[in-house]
């Protein structure tokens, strides 16, 4: 009874959450135009204003919205927890297998390594299928690896089962944003995003937790178990209230797609690898520079053929490359504040570790809290000065940890204090970002949501690696590193110019404007 509880929980926090963000959602749908976003091949020549999209859904009656969100912010919740609720039985698991803990943290890792290499693939997968569908298939494998999880009767497999889960869940972001931006006007997109971001922070803050508890009560096996049902339920409401959508008959550019998921793939192995100790120090160098190596590849192929994945051009768009540039700064700055954090709370401090859990869950309650009031701030005030105001917090927040954490400050009230403004930090990046990243031509692609999506957990691998590189002497310098690259994500967000909402021409040759 405690693990259905604590799933329920979940889903009721979740449609208050909808019911609350809907309820801003006050002009009447009627006066709605919902801006067409081309996927596929070239339309014809000046025929984009007067034809409708092929294909392309229409905005979901009022009485519809509310169950739309549910929908889709469930599947976000869904997918967050489904990733991080390992970390706190993570130990549990490896001793139930008796393995060592060098393999036993790939459990944990598998989801997100898979998550960041497949996420442009899933882009273009959106294209293709089209947002419904794609989002019922990751639903579908999501919940075929969440079984062979609870099932695995060997570690390999419980790996295995991880990384299809990871694949599930790393086509649910750019099905569920390319949704909300098709779904919704413009003016109300800020309000739907910050929802969406108090989406992801509610699952940040109730997996860990829950897959403690469960773990605790029923065994590691529960966590996944309880998650089925939970699935099953999102991917029924999907099916039912989700607008049906038709992709597009776009061809991939599997030289771009190969050259552009092995880079990643090399870079993010190269960061992973660099820190462990028995590596000899060429190797990861020699994965980052093959990895460099085969981005520039990627960008040559782009700007070389006919039918690229994705027009480079398009990613130096200015309002594309802020939103990406200020997502990778949240994600990595977070990643290493919610690895380095606890560490230091349980071994300089002391502290126990639900001691730890609670003061590290100030975080995400924040974010998840403030998330939707982001969103109204951003209609009120613009998107851009609520970027520039969480970027300069957030490396004020960096600042303050190299200090504190280097100085082996003790006192719970600072590191509260810094939790809290991390958490309000985060919730002002992310909405922006996330507004503008949609509002670009490059968002207006699957692809390019993938690549958006992509740069996310990129900086998660990358927060993550710089603890594991800097632990534990070296944490004045990673947050430095940290509070350094939120101030250049700072001064980017000042390039460019504001530009209004527009349809954009189909993927080909575009130019970045």
């Amino acid at each position: 009874m405690c693990t259905v509880a604590s799933l329920t929980n979940v889903q009721l926090a979740v449609g208050a959450l909808c019911t609350a963000c809907d309820a801003l959602l006050s002009q009447s749908n009627e006066r709605t135009t919902v801006p067409e976003m081309s996927t596929g091949s070239p339309p014809a020549p000046r025929a984009e204003s007067a034809t409708p999209l092929a294909g392309a859904p229409t905005s979901p009656p009022p009485a519809g919205r509310s169950w739309l969100l549910v929908a889709l912010l469930g599947a976000t919740v869904l997918g967050t927890i489904s990733n991080n609720i390992v970390n706190v039985p993570l130990r549990q698991i490896i001793a139930d297998f008796e393995a060592p803990v060098t393999q036993g943290v790939l459990v944990a890792s598998a989801s997100v390594l898979v998550l960041a290499v497949a996420m442009p693939l899933t882009g273009w997968i959106s294209d293709r299928l089209g947002r419904r569908r794609t989002l019922v298939l990751a639903l579908a494998v999501l919940l075929v690896g969440t079984i062979g999880a609870a099932l695995a009767p060997t570690l390999s497999l419980l790996v295995i089962s991880r990384g299809l889960q990871g694949l599930g869940c790393a086509a649910v972001p750019t099905a569920v944003m390319g949704t909300l931006a098709r779904s919704f006007a413009p003016q109300h997109r800020n309000r739907v995003m910050g929802a969406w971001g108090a989406a992801n922070g509610i699952g940040q803050a109730i997996g860990p937790p829950v897959g403690g508890l469960v773990a605790d009560g029923f065994g590691w096996r529960a966590i996944f178990g309880a998650l089925i049902p939970v699935t099953v339920g999102v991917l029924i409401l999907t099916l039912r209230v989700v607008p049906r959508d038709s992709g597009q008959d776009t061809k991939i550019d599997w030289v771009g797609v190969t050259a552009l998921t092995v880079g990643v793939a090399l870079l993010m192995t190269a960061a992973t690898a660099a820190p462990q100790p028995g590596i000899p120090a060429w190797l990861p160098v020699a994965g980052a520079v093959l990895g460099l190596g085969s981005l520039v590849g990627f960008v040559v192929a782009g700007l070389r053929r006919a039918a690229p994945f994705i027009d480079p051009r398009l990613l130096v768009e200015i309002r594309w490359l802020r939103s990406a540039s200020a997502v990778f700064v949240q994600q990595s700055s977070l990643a290493a504040v919610l690895v380095a954090v606890p560490l230091y709370l349980t071994g300089v401090v002391g502290l126990s570790v639900s001691a730890t859990g609670l003061i590290v869950f100030c975080l995400p309650l924040v974010w998840a809290v403030a998330a939707p009031l982001v969103g109204l701030l951003a209609d009120r005030i613009g998107p851009r000065p609520v970027l520039r105001t969480g970027l300069a917090l957030l490396a004020l927040v960096d600042v303050g940890l190299a200090v504190v954490l280097a100085a082996g400050v003790t006192h719970l009230v600072s590191l509260i204090a810094l939790m809290v403004t991390a958490g309000t930090a985060i919730a002002l990046v992310q909405t922006p970002a996330l507004t503008g990243a949609t509002r670009s031509p490059a968002g207006q692609r699957g692809a390019g949501l993938g690549l958006f999506n992509m740069m996310r957990f990129v900086g998660a691998a990358t927060g993550t690696a710089g603890v594991a590189a800097a632990w534990p002497d070296g944490l004045l310098w990673l947050f430095a590193a940290c509070a350094t690259v939120a101030v250049g994500g700072l001064v980017l967000s000042f390039l460019g110019r504001e530009m209004p909402d527009r349809p954009v021409p189909a993927p080909g040759r575009v130019s970045a404007g």
